[in-house]
């Protein structure tokens, strides 16, 4: 995963890994870390699987927009939530 300072949020550098997004909110990486293999090497990997439609992805820019909190019926059904509420509990 990318380190905090690599990623973008309306166009600043973010530098706390927790924060949070809102809808209509651009994420994006910053220009160094464009050219990083492993961000090209997931963004193709995206592409092929398909985005999902909480986010409009602009793949030549290494930006998207997030549209709102996807329904739990939008994601992947392998997300065990109450292990992620157990991981930040602690």
């Amino acid at each position: 995963m990318p380190s905090a300072r690599s990623i973008t949020i309306n166009g600043k550098v973010l530098n706390v890994p927790s924060a949070l997004v809102k809808a209509s909110d651009v994420v994006g990486v910053t220009d160094k870390a464009k050219g990083q293999l492993r961000i090209q090497d997931a963004l193709q990997l995206a592409e092929k699987v398909g985005f999902p439609s909480w986010v409009e992805v602009d793949v030549k820019k290494m930006s998207g927009t997030f549209k709102g909190a996807p329904d739990r019926s939008e994601v992947g059904q392998d997300i065990n939530e109450s292990l992620v509420v157990e991981l930040y509990s602690k």
